[in-house]
């Protein structure tokens, strides 16, 4: 029985400090879990949970929209419910950088802006000139949907000046290059076709488009229309036309076109695209041969 006593603390000593086999993990004391130090807790009291997360050295910076340009929807006359849209819709590919690509410009927008444009401005036509025939209403509706209509509506309300455009080509007078004011003009009325539907992209297209309807700004047969009507009248052939010099950047050059008919001396136009030079030329032709390019009655 004297045996016993000290028998006991030793298979105590030698059950205690046996490993556990396998995959098997010893239960950790009270006093060693204490000891280890607890984690941060990811939000403090009294501090708000966007300066939290921005305090955390893994978090993402938090990305703020864009405001609305000051005033801007007052001068179109429509308030963006999807703010986003309109921002698109104002940038250009230029001010993309990084990973981003073309569908973060204005790009996609203008394509439906385009076709929405023409379906309105045609449905306006059709109503205010009922005696108008296909061919009237076909004149009237390029020439109101053309790209320098829409540059100049964009200039009525001051869209240049909202328009996000990378460094190099703010440089380059991007805010008033003609073709890039259409192209934003157009991709708006995308934009509030979608934020608010036809109905209200029909009526910022009537409140911004009616007045020119109603007053043509420039004759409704262009002069290559009316010059080629006034040759074959006369048994000639079609007018001619030819380039004969280019010159200035690629963002803004200048064309030089002749328009050359039998028996007569060619006329020379001068445009900021190949087709305003031929423009040109044929009204400088017309002019020489005593022919007025009056507009159609509405």
């Amino acid at each position: 029985m004297a045996l016993v006593g000290p028998l006991g603390p030793v298979v105590l000593d030698r059950a205690m400090s046996r490993k556990p086999k396998g995959n098997r993990v010893a239960n950790s004391s009270p006093a060693s879990d204490l000891s280890r130090p607890l984690p941060a807790p990811s939000l403090q009291v009294g501090v708000g949970k966007e300066a939290a997360v921005r305090a955390s050295p893994n978090a993402k910076p938090v990305r703020r929209r864009r405001k609305t340009p000051a005033g801007f929807e007052e001068r179109i006359g429509y308030k963006f419910k999807d703010v986003a849209l309109l921002e698109q819709a104002l940038t250009h590919i230029s001010a993309l950088t990084g990973s981003r690509n073309r569908s973060g410009s204005y790009q996609r927008l203008e394509f439906l802006g385009d076709h929405v444009l023409g379906l309105v401005i045609s449905d306006m036509l059709f109503g205010a000139f009922p005696k108008a025939d296909e061919g009237e209403l076909s004149r009237r509706l390029a020439d109101l949907v053309r790209k320098e209509a829409c540059a100049d509506v964009a200039r009525v309300i001051d869209l240049g000046t909202v328009i996000r455009l990378g460094a190099s080509e703010n440089n380059a007078g991007g805010r008033n290059r003609t073709a890039i004011l259409a192209d934003v003009c157009e991709a708006l009325i995308g934009a509030i076709f979608i934020d608010g539907g036809y109905k209200s992209a029909s009526e910022v297209i009537r409140r911004l488009w009616e007045q020119r309807m109603r007053v043509p700004t420039r004759p409704l047969r262009d002069s290559k229309t009316i010059l080629q009507e006034w040759a074959q009248a006369r048994g000639l052939p079609t007018p001619a036309y030819r380039e004969v010099e280019r010159k200035g950047p690629d963002h803004n050059p200048e064309f030089r076109v002749t328009v050359e008919l039998p028996n007569r001396e060619p006329a020379e136009g001068v445009g900021r695209s190949k087709r305003a030079a031929e423009q040109a030329a044929a009204a400088a032709m017309l002019t020489r041969e005593g022919v007025d390019a009056e507009p159609l009655d509405g």
